[in-house]
């Protein structure tokens, strides 16, 4: 079903990939299986295959409802850049059928959290190659480490940080963006949707067929694919920009004074980091009931942030400031995606540095009363040689400690000590430069301080490595006064944060 508010011509791509011209590499015997293009990501070093440039997803799936099973197939199309008697796919819990290298059946082996794929001859260096992967998943049955996230008539997706290969196989690293085009097939009751825009809708036999292609590069772990009973609203943002909500049919009007913020919420953000980056953007409360099918509130799945049962039926004052982190992650995490995981400081620091601000703003207090930045930042900076004890260094994290405060409010902080450094004029600029030189691309930490380096004309480097991996937390400039706690060696209770939650 779909209501529309505001409908505006939705921007489509073709469904198969672009061209590309990239580096190739000398034929030659392949090197040993590492972990990408470039040095193993640091916090999840396992993840990401060599040989190869993901240049277009094509992803179909279809919901049984009999079973709640999935069918699926996964085309990969990728450049070659080197010779490939063999490759890896990142690939865990799926029962793969068949796979097959330019529509010629491969060999194949699972192991571990990976697909071991052997063509029938070597695929040459600068080849697009595509990979077709036949299987099938069970979104209800899936262990603790999935990106499957099952509700009462179907599924959501929740593949960050690291189980997007739960989910399709692919090459799961931040940085090797992609195209994606998604075919979602589900009995006519209930409805398929998934990121960007609608580009078809087919029905036969009882079932129909929605396919979505997104306009702008993803990363794997921005995937967002669901189906159940559910309300498509549509209305239009600033600039013209389409919004789609899609909700639970039995909770569209409930959620109606949530969705309708969004609108106001993009007009502040955009005058702060300029316009929307991307094709089209709404929220997705999941249609389920059982909250523990979450272990998140929110999370940015590119142009769809998906939300946490119920979350959206609250008043504004209560979910305004976590509406915002999640709405920047369309600047910050989807438009410019990090390139390792070392860099979620990134995305989450953003988040909760642009969702304090507009809290503020708004004249809300905070959950411990306080109404200023400043006095926030201020009440942070006390905590900030602790939170280095207990997570380590902002820019720094490893998997056990990458959803901690530090990545979100330890991260907001460095921001506020680099605005307080520069300037609040320079410190905008350093801003929008940094979006607009990597939009629909990958950037990490280091190049955030070679940008806000150039911007201000001197060398921050010095100041912001303090910030960034110093053991101890450096002083706040214009704020001589402002003091650390000892670090008591205890584990802070408030320290741990729930991916995707934000801590505003």
């Amino acid at each position: 079903m779909e209501v529309v508010v505001a409908l505006k011509s939705l921007r489509l791509l073709p469904a198969v990939a672009l061209a590309a011209a990239l580096v190739c590499s000398a034929a030659g015997p392949a090197a040993p299986l590492d972990a990408g293009r470039g040095p193993a990501d640091p916090v999840y070093p396992a993840l990401g295959n060599a040989g190869y440039d993901v240049q277009w997803y094509d992803l179909a799936f279809t919901y049984r409802a009999d079973t709640r099973r999935v069918d699926a197939t996964a085309t990969v199309t990728a450049l070659t850049l080197r010779r490939l008697p063999r490759f890896e796919l990142d690939s865990a819990g799926l029962d793969v059928r068949a796979v097959r290298v330019q529509g010629t059946p491969a060999a194949f082996r699972a192991h571990g959290e990976k697909l071991e794929v052997v063509p029938a001859r070597p695929v040459a260096p600068g080849t697009p190659m595509a990979v077709t992967v036949d299987y099938t998943a069970d979104p209800h049955a899936a262990g603790p480490h999935t990106g499957w996230v099952p509700t009462e008539d179907g599924f959501a997706v929740a593949g960050q940080p690291d189980a997007a290969h739960t989910v399709f196989p692919c090459n799961d690293r931040p940085s090797d963006k992609a195209g994606f085009t998604v075919s979602v097939t589900a009995p006519d009751a209930l409805f398929g949707v998934a990121n960007g825009s609608l580009a078809a809708t087919v029905s036969q036999g009882g079932l129909t067929r929605r396919t979505y292609v997104s306009r702008d590069p993803m990363a794997s772990e921005l995937l967002q694919v669901s189906v159940g009973d559910y309300t498509v609203v549509r209305r239009t943002g600033p600039g013209g920009l389409p919004l789609r909500d899609v909700v639970p049919t039995r909770r569209a009007a409930a959620t109606e004074p949530a969705l309708a913020l969004t609108a106001g919420q993009l007009d502040w953000l955009e005058q702060r980091l300029g316009p929307f980056p991307l094709e089209t953007y709404g929220l997705m409360p999941a249609d389920t009931d059982d909250p523990a099918a979450f272990d998140f509130t929110g999370l940015e799945t590119q142009t769809l942030t998906v939300y946490k049962p119920a979350f959206l039926l609250q008043p504004e004052q209560k979910i305004g400031a976590h509406m915002m982190h999640e709405l920047v992650h369309s600047w910050f995490g989807n438009s410019v995606t990090p390139t390792t995981w070392a860099d979620l400081w990134l995305n989450e620091g953003h988040a909760d540095f642009y969702g304090l601000l507009y809290r503020y703003d708004r004249g809300w207090p905070d959950s411990g009363g306080l109404t200023t930045l400043d006095a926030r930042m201020k009440e942070t900076y006390r905590h900030g040689d602790q939170w280095r004890h207990d997570s380590g260094p902002v820019a720094a994290p490893t998997a056990a400690n990458l959803y901690d405060t530090q990545r979100y409010l330890g991260g907001a902080l460095v921001l506020y000590a680099l605005r307080q450094e520069v300037g609040e004029q320079v410190f905008d600029r350093i801003e929008r430069e940094y979006l607009r030189r990597y939009r629909g691309a990958d950037a990490g930490t280091r190049d955030f301080v070679a940008t806000a380096s150039r911007v201000a004309g001197r060398d921050l480097g010095p100041f912001l490595d303090a910030w960034l991996y110093g053991d101890r937390t450096p002083p706040m400039p214009g704020h001589p006064d402002w003091a650390t706690g000892p670090a008591t060696g205890r584990q802070r209770a408030f320290a741990a944060v729930p991916r995707g939650s934000g801590t505003l």
